[in-house]
This record gives C-alpha cells, sequence and structure tokens, in this order.
C-alpha cells in the first residue's frame, strides 16, 4: 500500500501521521495558535508535515472542521480558526510538496477511515456518526464518500430539534445544557452504579436514536459507527438507543441495522489518509 500522510486538524491542536499498509507511525502534534494569521497557522502545520514527509510520500489527506470545496481543495469558515476563511490548502500544499493532496471535513474523514480500515470495511452504505460535542455524519452511498454538492451532505446534527438542533440533544452538549453536568463526570457515576445518571444516559439513548433514525430515512445504511468521545460510553446508553428504533416505520430494516462503536487508534489521521485512496 501507498505511503501516505494524514492530517488531523482541531480547533487547538493539529496532528500529522505516517500511514504505511494501513498502520499510522511517526505521529507528531502541536498545538496552535488558532487566532494567529492564516500563513502562521498554515507554517504551524507545515513545520510537522516537514517532520516525516520524504520522497516516499505519494499523498497527503487532511480533516478540517469546516466546510470545504472538495474539487478546489479550498477550506472554508474553519471552526475556531477565524483568520481560515478562506484557504486553497490545496493548491498551497500540491505547490509546495509536489504530491496530490485531498482535503475534506473531518466527519466525511471519520467514515472513509472506517470503510478502509475499520468495522465499516466490506459495507457499502456506511453512516459514520462523530458524537463529540456536537454531532457530526460522514455518509459512504454505494461505496463511495458523498459528500453533496457543497460538502454539506450528512449534517443532521443542524437538523431543528425541540427548541434548537439535534446536536444540542444528540451530542454531548446535551448534559451540560440539560443537566449541568459533563458527560465524563456522568460517566463515572454510572461506572459506580448511580441511578440518576443511568437514567440520564438512557434519555440521552432515546434522543440519539431519533438522530439514527432520521440518517435511516434519508439513506438507509447497512451499518452506523459511532465515534467521538460520547462513543466509549456506549454502555450506558445502548439498550435505549436500540430500543428506541422500536418505532422506526420499516422494522425490517431497523432489525437489519448494525450499530457498533470505532475502535480504530487514530482514526482521524487514517481518515484524511484515506482521502487519497
Amino acid at each position: 500500500m501507498r505511503t501516505l500522510l494524514g492530517v488531523d486538524l482541531g480547533g487547538t491542536n493539529v496532528r500529522v501521521g505516517l500511514v504505511q499498509n494501513g498502520k499510522v507511525s511517526h505521529i507528531h502534534s502541536n498545538r496552535i495558535d488558532a487566532n494567529a494569521s492564516q500563513e502562521t497557522v498554515l507554517e504551524e502545520i507545515e513545520k510537522l508535515l516537514d517532520k516525516i514527509f520524504s520522497s516516499e510520500v505519494s499523498g497527503i489527506g487532511i480533516g478540517v472542521p469546516s466546510v470545504v470545496d472538495t474539487e478546489l481543495g479550498i477550506v472554508y469558515d474553519t471552526l475556531n480558526i477565524p483568520s481560515w476563511q478562506e484557504v486553497p490548502l490545496k493548491s498551497i500544499w500540491e505547490d509546495h510538496y509536489h504530491v496530490p493532496v485531498f482535503v475534506n471535513n473531518d466527519a466525511n474523514c471519520f467514515v472513509l477511515g472506517e470503510s478502509y480500515f475499520g468495522k465499516a470495511k466490506g459495507y457499502r452504505n456506511v453512516a459514520g456518526m462523530v458524537v463529540g460535542t456536537g454531532l457530526g455524519t460522514g455518509l459512504i452511498l454505494n461505496g463511495q464518500l458523498y459528500s453533496g454538492s457543497h460538502c454539506g451532505a450528512g449534517e443532521f446534527g443542524v437538523v431543528p430539534y425541540r427548541d434548537g438542533i439535534l446536536e444540542n440533544y444528540a451530542g454531548g452538549q446535551f448534559f451540560q445544557r440539560v443537566y449541568g453536568v459533563t458527560g465524563e463526570l456522568l460517566a463515572m457515576r454510572a461506572s459506580q452504579g448511580d441511578v440518576e445518571a443511568k437514567r440520564i444516559f438512557d434519555e440521552f439513548g432515546l434522543i440519539l436514536g431519533d438522530a439514527i433514525q432520521f440518517v435511516m430515512y434519508a439513506v438507509d445504511p447497512d451499518i452506523v459507527v459511532l465515534g467521538g468521545s460520547v462513543s466509549r460510553d456506549f454502555q450506558y446508553f445502548e439498550n435505549s438507543l436500540r430500543s428506541s428504533l422500536d418505532k422506526f416505520l420499516y422494522q425490517r430494516a431497523a432489525r437489519a441495522l448494525k450499530i457498533v462503536v470505532s475502535d480504530i487508534e487514530h482514526a482521524a489521521i487514517l481518515g484524511a489518509a484515506a482521502l487519497c485512496l
């Protein structure tokens, strides 16, 4: 398999890894000055790339928390990096490194990584749902990554829901917004047998089940792969999530749907590198 570089750009950190034979090695990470100029942020990322770039590298993929023109590789309105309003990242790095560069948003990278290297391998229709502070979804349809016309496909988290949008309730912010407690603390309490903590996770599972039903009605996936920080607590809300699917109109599809939690190490870097494949 080709030697690739995968770049995971967050709002405050960037991680770069060398990917060979589906494995990540030589990872470098650093904090970035999110309030710096466009050029300064680019330079901070390139310093990490330069540490592991070599003549063996045949492509670079980067996942960003933003909307992307995937054809031209232009990044728009990057979350938590105000200066990155319009960055022609593909052309900049192809001119600099002389290898193909591919850019997409982080949820799309997640589902692509799962499709190539994880639990979604071999499935033609996949939804990868990143359940962190918010809710992001990437889609594989008929064996191909589907980003939509403007890289907005799969943004179920911004669908109107209750008094806000879906990710207010089907993401980690639910715990703080509704109950004034972090998901991490709640998980610790649940692990100790706290009845109220378990009840809150049950409530969350029902809501995330609503989110999965939106996905099912829209794209009818074979499998849903959950990632993100909240997915680590799946044991506490799995039963209520699955029970919520009892109200899905097409029960044959509901019974056939597989719902699993990602276990890929360095999933974001692998997913970014998979853009090159």
